[in-house]
């Protein structure tokens, strides 16, 4: 037989201690093995859309009366009289349409008298709540002096404890008296009306009811993001609003869309302004992030996985509760496609 030689055993010892070096090590105690962590991806996907093909009663109702909505006001908000759906070429569809006229209905009265405008306010307090998610709207502005339309939010507690405790989220407001501006805000406890610091505007650079333009915000646990045709030009951070107040913005919010008339902000209209002034909105849409699981070894996913929390379906006993309200859907919602302009005028000519 061969017999090793010491520079052999030496690479041989040298081998076998390489290889136990880089073998996998095996715990005896499962307690201390660990999964490597997989991070979560994430993926949006639209939970609720009003294309506006009807005025919906079960997402939206009307607020009423001509008190002066705490700005001093000067439209009587009507039952929906000043609202309605008409096919509009400019955007190819069927849109809404909130109409402020001078004049209101018969018998209306108003904190400083007979009213001299009337005009709709439509929410979906109760109805369609939302937590989160990137909240949007295709919408082209009405402009004159005196006007005030708005996109805007307010927290599912308004009822019972009042503004600003509530929250308030202001996608988009704009006042006459800026032909080209628009603007979002954010509102609560010691950081709210004129003295809120958390205001930006968005300058289109021409007149804001020469064309539609989509208005969102993007709104998590951090912070907000405000958007104009997806160019972002304003953001607030939860740690910036704590510095002011308390944050007020893990509760579920509802929807408002409106057309005020006079104000403390935009001013009262004058000899130039001219009415009827129309908001025009082609859709509204709410997308929310759901987490993508991923399969690790023979585990099987649970129910339910894949979708946001907003999209489970409400058990029997909570349907009652005002979480309840807070739109579920586990499916992607179907939207009308915006056509192109040569589209557009077919269908216009139909």
């Amino acid at each position: 037989m061969h017999r090793s030689t010491p520079r052999r055993r030496s690479l041989l010892v040298a081998s076998l201690l390489a290889m136990l070096a880089t073998a996998p090590a095996c715990a005896s105690d499962a307690g201390m093995r660990r999964a490597a962590a997989v991070p979560a991806a994430t993926s949006r996907v639209l939970v609720w859309a009003d294309e506006f093909e009807t005025i919906d009663a079960a997402s939206w109702s009307f607020e009423t009366g001509g008190h002066g909505w705490g700005n001093q006001e000067l439209q009587y908000y009507t039952d929906g009289g000043n609202a309605f759906i008409q096919c509009d070429t400019l955007a190819g569809s069927r849109v809404l349409v909130i109409e402020a006229r001078r004049g209101a209905p018969a018998g209306a009265s108003c904190w400083y008298g007979a009213c001299q405008y009337s005009s709709s306010r439509m929410v979906t307090r109760g109805r369609q709540e939302f937590r989160h998610g990137r909240i949007e709207a295709r919408m082209r502005l009405p402009q004159t002096q005196g006007v005030w339309p708005a996109f805007w939010m307010l927290g599912g507690n308004f009822a019972t404890v009042g503004w600003p405790l509530s929250g308030e989220i202001d996608i988009m407001e704009h006042v006459g008296s800026e032909p080209t501006l628009t603007h979002g805000a954010l509102h609560g406890p010691g950081y709210s009306g004129g003295t809120t610091p958390f205001t930006g505007t968005h300058d289109l650079g021409r007149r804001v009811d020469l064309d539609y333009h989509v208005y969102a915000v993007e709104w998590d646990d951090h912070g907000f993001r405000w958007f104009v045709d997806d160019v972002q030009f304003h953001a607030v951070t939860r740690a910036q609003v704590e510095a002011h107040g308390a944050w007020v913005f893990d509760q579920p919010f509802f929807l408002l869309l409106n057309v005020a008339v006079g104000g403390s902000w935009p001013g009262s209209p004058d000899s130039g302004s001219q009415f009827p002034q129309r908001l025009y909105v082609d859709w509204v849409r709410v997308h929310q992030d759901v987490v993508l699981h991923r399969r690790t070894g023979s585990q099987p996913l649970a129910p339910g996985n894949g979708t946001p929390a907003a999209a489970q379906a409400a058990t029997p006993a909570a349907a009652a509760s005002p979480e309840a309200r807070v739109h579920r859907a586990a499916q992607p919602v179907p939207v009308r496609r915006t056509p192109a302009p040569a589209q557009r005028l077919r269908e216009a000519q139909r």
